[in-house]
């Protein structure tokens, strides 16, 4: 099976949802974070720079818990333009 590549519009999802994280992350470290999802810190960095603009569903679900923001949230941007909430 061949990946196809991804379309602009991908990677464009992919940059706002790395920026919704990061915003989410807070005061929080990357490593803690990281790790708390179960990925590597360098896992997490790439997502956040827009490097990795498609990450895993599992990985998504594991940041979602990891920063307490509802999944639901994190597709509104995928979907859309809309930045998510701080966590509190």
């Amino acid at each position: 099976m061949v990946r196809q590549p991804l379309t602009a519009e991908q990677i464009a999802a992919g940059q706002r949802l790395g920026v919704a994280l990061r915003a989410a992350r807070a005061g929080r470290s990357l490593v803690e974070v990281a790790l708390a999802a179960g990925i590597s810190p360098e896992t997490l960095r790439k997502i956040e720079a827009g490097r990795l603009p498609a990450p895993a569903f599992g990985t998504v679900v594991c940041l979602s818990q990891a920063l307490d923001v509802p999944l639901s949230d994190l597709a509104d941007v995928w979907l859309t333009d809309m930045p998510v909430r701080q966590a509190s």
